[in-house]
């Protein structure tokens, strides 16, 4: 009896430490595709209103870009606090872009109700590819990249943000 317990107990670690694998690896930013970073730079979006947002504008300053969608709870429960941290660190030469997975109308809408001051693009289903470009193998909401003042990623992250992840991030890169 004593073995059986001592091999079903080590068949659950071994399964446990799978599965624990198997998250981390999910949930960790891959390899940036060749090419990718350097096309990111060259897009321009329309903003909900039909405005372009060209990548190159926010080129020499720090900025975090952050993938979203209306229907992603996560990702709404991140807006206020993305952007309050662009409130307090614009002055810092920050800046904050909202790339939306989503139809111009669901951001327009959520928008009217809950304003941000960072500028938003409308990536549209291509910000999915997009973001699986840059490193998010699954193409899940929300996935923020943080890039330093040359251009360069510094920092990205698969998931909902949390405070301290801004206090990490707002360092000096």
């Amino acid at each position: 009896m004593n073995k059986r317990h001592f091999l079903t107990g080590g068949v659950a670690a071994v399964a446990g430490l799978a599965g624990a694998g198997w998250a981390w690896w999910r949930f960790q930013p891959h390899a940036v595709q060749d090419g990718a970073l350097q096309a990111l730079w060259q897009h321009t979006w329309d903003s909900p209103e039909g405005q372009p947002v060209a990548m190159q504008q926010f080129k020499g300053r720090p900025l975090l870009l952050n993938f979203w969608a209306t229907w992603c709870p996560p990702c709404v429960e991140e807006m206020p606090m993305l952007n309050t941290f662009y409130r307090e660190r614009r002055a810092d030469g920050w800046t904050v872009l909202g790339l939306a997975v989503d139809q111009p109308s669901a951001v327009r809408q959520f928008l009217q109700r809950w304003p941000v001051d960072f500028p938003i693009g409308m990536a549209g289903l291509g910000g999915t590819e997009l973001s699986r470009q840059l490193g998010n193998p699954n193409g899940g909401l929300p996935f923020t990249v943080v890039f330093d003042a040359q251009g360069e990623i510094a920092h990205r992250k698969i998931g909902q943000v949390k405070p301290e992840d801004l206090v990490a991030w707002a360092q000096p890169l």
